[in-house]
């Protein structure tokens, strides 16, 4: 038997705020590990919909987080996700020195 299908329980149907959600779920991953924003060196943003309007949504929210630090970034528009009802995936790579 399959495990069960996780559903996404925040922002279903709404890009903006899924990527809002992601960019909290992004801090407190850095803020673990000893980073900030400040540290992030790239992004990857994918966003579920064929409709450009819902990727500029998705990137306007990421892209604010990250106010005057500007790193490489891709913004993509893909089929599906893994989740049900997941819009935004957004992935970061960071580095910080010792």
């Amino acid at each position: 038997m399959p495990p069960p299908r996780r559903r996404l329980d925040r922002a279903v149907g709404d890009v903006a705020g899924q990527a809002a959600h992601g960019v909290e779920n992004m801090r407190t991953a850095l803020a673990e590990s000893g980073a900030s924003l400040s540290d992030v060196i790239s992004t990857r943003v994918l966003v579920a919909s064929s409709e450009q309007a819902d990727l500029v949504d998705a990137w306007e929210v990421v892209r604010n987080a990250f106010g005057d630090h500007d790193p490489p970034s891709t913004l993509m528009g893909v089929t599906v996700l893994g989740y049900d009802d997941q819009l935004v995936e957004i992935e970061a790579v960071a580095a910080v020195r010792d």
